[in-house]
């Protein structure tokens, strides 16, 4: 198979496997508090893992680009979150809301969606071993993820189909990126540890400003770290294993 295929089937096969999150819905309106808190920190702890993966191959060799890649890749996730006017949302807050909170919230998952398609084409270039963990990493974070966004949009009055249709939605970002980095960073000489770089301080910044602190609200902060700091090393460990 064709390696940009490869890229393509895993970045999708990551994208739908959102829909599992939204299938416990079925039989509830929301999924209770505390659940809520750890789906966050192990989507925190598989986004933190696949960052430091990242990280750790743009530094090789190029610590100064992966250095400021990282800080422009903070930068694109706090502006694009200030100019598109979702900072301010709360993914703990799932009762009573309105459609429109509800979009924002699937808006805020397009936006993450866009920085783990990155991650997976990146990672793809490096290796396709590497790549597919990456991939599924992220495609196991996306069901936490979407079982926070599909209890806010049954709360505002969704279905299930519909919410998991939109759930699947908020991922074709991550389709896109991984296929556009891996067919476009290579034909930029130099670009690769910048990009790296970009993705892994993009990431680091979603779980630290928003998935733990989010976490915490939901949990007590023993329980959500350990959940986190397990997941974080059972990603880093297969990187290990794959490279």
């Amino acid at each position: 198979m064709e390696p940009i295929l490869v890229v393509l089937a895993f970045a999708t096969l990551s994208a739908f496997m959102a829909p599992i999150g939204v299938l416990p819905l079925r039989t509830r309106q929301a999924v209770p508090s505390a659940w809520i808190g750890w789906a966050n920190s192990l989507a925190a702890g598989f986004m933190l893992g696949t960052a430091y993966l990242l990280a750790e191959i743009a530094l090789i060799g190029h610590p100064v680009r992966a250095a400021v890649g990282g800080l422009l890749g903070i930068g694109y996730a706090y502006l694009s979150h200030l100019a598109s006017g979702v900072e301010d949302v709360d993914l703990n807050r799932l009762e009573d809301v309105d459609p429109l909170y509800g979009y924002r919230i699937l808006f805020v998952g397009g936006l993450h969606g866009a920085m783990e398609g990155l991650a997976i084409g990146l990672a793809m270039l490096e290796s396709l071993p590497f790549g597919i963990l990456v991939a599924l990493a992220l495609a196991v974070h996306n069901i936490p993820e979407a079982a926070i966004l599909g209890s806010v949009l049954r709360s505002a009055g969704l279905g299930v189909s519909r919410t998991a249709g939109l759930a699947v939605a908020a991922n074709v970002g991550q389709v896109l990126f991984a296929v556009v980095a891996f067919a476009v960073v290579p034909a930029i000489p130099g670009l690769l540890p910048w990009a790296l770089g970009f993705a892994a301080g993009g990431l680091s910044y979603l779980v630290l400003s928003e998935l733990l602190p989010q976490a915490y609200e939901r949990a007590g902060p023993v329980s959500i770290g350990l959940v986190t700091s397990v997941a974080t090393g059972f990603v880093v460990l297969l990187g290990g294993l794959a490279g």
